[in-house]
């Protein structure tokens, strides 16, 4: 078998033996927390009869194995069951809001990823620097402060405060104010989606733009040590293509693996910013799901979010390998 089908091959079964790692984690965490999806729907009020009743029509009065052993048996048939709640299908409601969650985290990928590697290759040609020093105190800023707090202080100045006004009037532009909840539907034109999640696509690239931005300055400034680096700038090449064509590609394993983890960032971490927007994706799902202890959506989500893990970094391996010629040979 070729080296890097077996390397697929090896990180795809461990990516299933952490999956029901993970599975069995989450089942064990909802499980030791007090109270149930029962009791959280009759209130503190309820009679211990009515709690009985209602725990034996979900199923609750089993022993937690048996519920697992079903729960597993279903995910491994593509049936991941029903909500405990709301009694309708975890797939579709799950199928809906991932796509969400990926619409969301497909532009904030569009915008910060390219502008990521550009700021990097800027802060290593302008290195010690203005542009240099300037762009990693932004960054530094921007990456020291919890999502939340970002959310709100972008929701004053450009949906309170209409801030966006008077910027677009600086070039002469109808004034536009962005909404402060990004509602969106399946039947709404693009630009409207685009217009509704403006600010939480701002968020979400203002929080992965400083980390990939300053593994990028990192990266390059470590090939730049080389011998053949040197050797290129005695051939009288300018810093830039020195960067460009010698130094940022052998520099992409790195680069290739801090962005794989952000990518995953940008679908698994969006809870935060999914709630202070109300935005219609997993994330709100999730914490809708463990406010009322729904367990079967609990642990579909989470497996879900493992899984995007595991994937980006299988191919964060694989890219890694076949951009390195050194990892490629079978010794």
């Amino acid at each position: 078998m070729h080296p890097i089908l077996k390397l697929v091959a090896q990180r795809l079964a461990l990516g299933v033996v952490l999956l029901f790692a993970a599975s069995v984690l989450l089942f064990g965490l909802t499980e030791v927390l007090p109270g149930d999806a029962a009791l959280s729907q009759l209130g503190q009020a309820a009679t211990p009869e009515n709690l009985a009743n209602l725990r034996e029509e979900m199923g609750l009065n089993r022993p937690a194995v048996t519920r697992y052993a079903e729960w597993i048996g279903g995910i491994m048939t593509g049936d991941m069951g029903t909500s405990l709640i709301n009694k309708l299908s975890i797939a579709e409601q799950v199928g809906r809001r991932l796509s969400a969650t990926l619409f969301l985290a497909f532009w904030a990928a569009i915008i910060s990823v390219p502008l990521a590697i550009l700021l990097g290759l800027i802060a290593v040609r302008f290195q010690n620097r203005w542009p240099d020093k300037l762009i990693s105190g932004v960054t530094l800023a921007s990456i020291s402060l919890p999502e939340f707090m970002i959310a709100y202080v972008l929701i004053f100045f450009f949906a309170v405060q209409s801030l966006s006004w008077s910027i677009w009037g600086w070039f002469g532009m109808s004034p536009i104010a962005f909404p402060s909840f990004a509602s969106v539907s399946p039947g709404m034109p693009l630009s409207a989606q685009l217009y509704a999640i403006a600010l939480p696509v701002m968020v979400l690239t203002l929080v992965v733009l400083a980390h990939m931005m300053r593994m990028t300055r990192a990266a390059i400034l470590n090939v730049m040590q080389s011998a053949y680096i040197e050797t290129a700038e005695l051939k009288g090449l300018n810093t830039f293509a020195v960067i460009r064509k010698h130094a940022f590609p052998n520099a992409i394993a790195p680069i290739v693996n801090v962005v794989m983890i952000n990518l995953a960032y940008l679908v698994v971490g969006v809870v935060v910013v999914e709630v202070v927007f109300a935005y219609p994706g997993m994330g709100q799902y999730l914490v809708d799901a463990v406010v009322k202890r729904d367990v079967p959506v609990v642990l579909a989500c989470g497996v879900i979010f493992a899984a995007v893990y595991i994937i980006l970094n299988i191919v964060a391996d694989v890219v890694s390998i076949l951009a390195n010629p050194r990892l490629r040979h079978p010794k």
